[in-house]
């Protein structure tokens, strides 16, 4: 999908987020653990790299990390970086468009508007999201509007009971960032993503005993609330100059401790 498209995902649309996650040529391995890898490509989308994730989740079920990927109440409680999050509308009953914000600490908080497609195909599980314009967000003053190229996540089932997870983004985050932070962003934060991640997953099925077990509308399509789709909010994709213009690419590495950005990190 293009850049602030907006229409019902398709079959090639998962196929191509799906090669990105499986391919190897032209990745660059960045940090390879027993637990973790991180790999990183060039793209003609921006200048920052695509960032690619993967980890096995041995005590974690595919299902599971489903739910947890979905269920945007339980993000409220276990995503500290997020600013604020929330559904705009249904497209339909495997696509939605959405707001979300967070935390960027040392740097300013950035925010995107995205439309997010899933595919539930029981031997895997898509979700992936690109950014759009709606008029009921536009850019706030406080905020850095980033861009989603593409986003996203692909968990397979394991024999084991647990699951593969790798995180996928091709993302700008605008705005003029120093060349270490770029850095300290794959090599700490990305890692982190998933530890995060996982963690959450680990205390789902508790949670959810406790707070409306019964409502997943990805699962449920009749448990749909949102109001649908109206294409006449949805405003051609341009980019605020000033988004661009904040320039904190001035910023010393010097003047940063390590722990900022391991805060930062455990935040994700």
């Amino acid at each position: 999908m293009q850049l602030g498209e907006v229409r019902v995902a398709e079959d090639a649309d998962f196929q191509q987020f799906r090669s990105l996650c499986e391919e190897q040529d032209g990745w660059k391995s960045e940090v390879n653990r027993s637990t973790v890898q991180v790999w990183t490509k060039n793209n003609d989308k921006c200048a920052f790299k695509m960032v690619k994730v993967r980890s096995v989740l041995k005590d974690v079920s595919a299902a599971t990390m489903y739910d947890v990927l979905h269920d945007s109440d339980y993000r409220k409680a276990w995503d500290k970086s997020m600013v604020e999050g929330y559904e705009i509308c249904a497209i339909n009953p495997n696509n939605d468009i959405g707001y979300y914000a967070l935390k960027c600490t040392p740097f300013k908080n950035r925010d995107f508007v995205t439309q997010r497609s899933w595919l539930d195909l029981g031997s895997e599980y898509m979700i992936f999201n690109h950014s759009v314009n709606h008029e009921k967000c536009p850019p706030k003053k406080h905020m850095v509007r980033g861009v989603s190229h593409l986003t996203g996540y692909l968990i397979r089932p394991e024999a084991s009971g647990g699951c593969q997870l790798t995180y996928l983004s091709q993302s700008d985050p605008k705005g003029r960032l120093p060349s270490w932070a770029v850095n300290k962003l794959t090599h700490i934060l990305a890692p982190k993503v998933i530890s995060r991640i996982h963690k959450a997953a680990k205390n789902y099925n508790s949670w959810k005993s406790r707070n409306n077990p019964h409502k997943k509308p990805w699962l449920f399509p009749e448990q749909i609330s949102l109001p649908k789709l109206d294409m006449r909010q949805i405003k051609p994709m341009t980019i605020s100059a000033s988004d661009d213009a904040i320039d904190e690419s001035s910023l010393k590495e010097g003047e940063f401790k390590e722990e900022d950005f391991n805060h930062a990190a455990d935040d994700i």
